[in-house]
């Protein structure tokens, strides 16, 4: 059994190595787009750099946690295309060919999801659905525009994706009507979608409403207002689902105020807010979960894990703050660069955290029988020997 587990593993972990590859070419990429030196020189990973990163990496990371939780082999295909997509734009192929296969991949993630639903008749698998299509119909604009026209279905299967996720994660402390609120903010947010490829401007500051409410309604019910206070995991969690709202919420307003956004300053303000402030700080939230459910191997929290996400947001300060809105060229370059660091640091932390395996722990010292805890709770073998409760902050 323990063979098989491990196999299993190993050919999950397979399905990682493209989205790291996406990942690491968007990062040259971005290095590119900023101005500084890159490792690797390539002609047109510049113009691949969203794609790869959303599409390549998020998109085959998500795709193979929904696909492990769907327990059929049928499943894989949808971070097998995505993945082999993101390898494909960094080929000598036609370009087409890359785009064709993120689009069957997102195709084969939203059959992953209708497979789910029919499996659990859950409202939440309802709204990720929904960003698998946002996802697909921008793999679909993508084979006929440029990025920017696209973006608003991008930062749809984002924000739906991982809002549902939360809602998921958390739904001990949701209220009990939490999936039905988020269908319907997820059936508005279609809508609006729609709405931003004939009415762009009018589109945009109405997708900005829907996400603001979508933002508010979560910072009011999720548990990470509570867990702040609390100490390790539970407490870097909630700075990162907190960090990760405001981001968002700071995007989704930009949309409400300035309408659609093509390019310029205010574009890379949406676009790193969200795919970075938001994205990116939910995947470090929830790596030491969701990361060993699929490769059956502990993630443990290690203190370090806050350097990276306070580099990450520090970053983000300065190239939004006074880069996109001071207009500091050689500032934005650095906080740019800061949130490249951060983002590779991060995953090479979680890489080294994964491998020196879990925490050895302090035995607790022993009360005497009959003496009471600091809280007064009377000392018994069960409070001594009780498993530990598992809570996802």
């Amino acid at each position: 059994m323990e063979k098989t587990g491990s196999s299993q593993a190993l050919s999950r972990a397979v399905f990682l190595v493209p989205a790291g590859i996406a990942m690491l070419a968007g990062v040259n990429a971005a290095l590119t787009l900023v101005g500084v030196d890159a490792p690797v020189e390539a002609a047109r990973t510049g113009d691949l750099h969203g794609m790869l990163m959303v599409g390549g990496f998020l998109g085959t990371l998500i795709a193979l946690e929904r696909a492990v939780a769907l327990r059929h082999r049928l499943g894989f295909a949808a971070p097998l295309l995505l993945g082999l997509g993101g390898i494909a734009l960094l080929t000598p192929l036609p370009i087409m060919v890359g785009k064709l296969l993120l689009f069957d991949g997102a195709i084969a993630f939203a059959a992953v999801y209708a497979a789910l639903f029919r499996r659990s008749h859950d409202d939440v698998v309802i709204v990720e659905f929904l960003g698998a299509v946002c996802l697909a119909i921008g793999a679909f604009l993508w084979l006929r525009v440029e990025v920017p026209w696209l973006l608003a279905w991008l930062v749809g299967f984002v924000v739906l994706t991982i809002c549902a996720e939360r809602v998921e994660l958390a739904r001990l402390h949701m209220p009990p009507t939490g999936g039905r609120t988020l269908v319907l903010h997820s059936g508005a947010l279609t809508i609006t979608l729609v709405m931003t490829l004939l009415w762009p401007d009018l589109g945009a500051r109405l997708t900005g409403l829907v996400i603001v409410s979508l933002v508010v309604w979560l910072v009011r019910h999720d548990v990470a207002r509570k867990t702040i206070r609390a100490n390790g995991l539970p407490r870097f969690s909630a700075a990162s689902l907190l960090a990760g709202y405001f981001w968002l919420f700071l995007a989704a307003m930009t949309w409400v105020i300035g309408g659609a956004q093509l390019g310029g300053n205010l574009y890379d303000l949406v676009v790193h807010s969200t795919m970075l402030g938001f994205a990116i700080s939910m995947v470090m939230a929830h790596a030491p979960v969701i990361l060993p459910a699929v490769l059956r191997r502990p993630l443990p929290y290690r203190p370090i894990m806050w350097v990276p996400l306070v580099l990450m947001h520090v970053g983000l300060l300065i190239r939004i703050l006074a880069g996109d809105l001071g207009q500091l060229y050689t500032v934005w370059q650095a906080g740019s660069v800061i949130n490249i660091v951060a983002l590779l640091l991060f995953f090479v932390v979680a890489f080294g955290s994964s491998l020196a395996g879990p925490v050895a722990r302090r035995p607790r010292a022993k009360a005497p029988a009959g003496q009471t805890h600091p809280r007064g709770v009377p000392s018994s073998p069960s409070s001594s020997t009780a498993a530990p409760h598992r809570s996802v902050s």
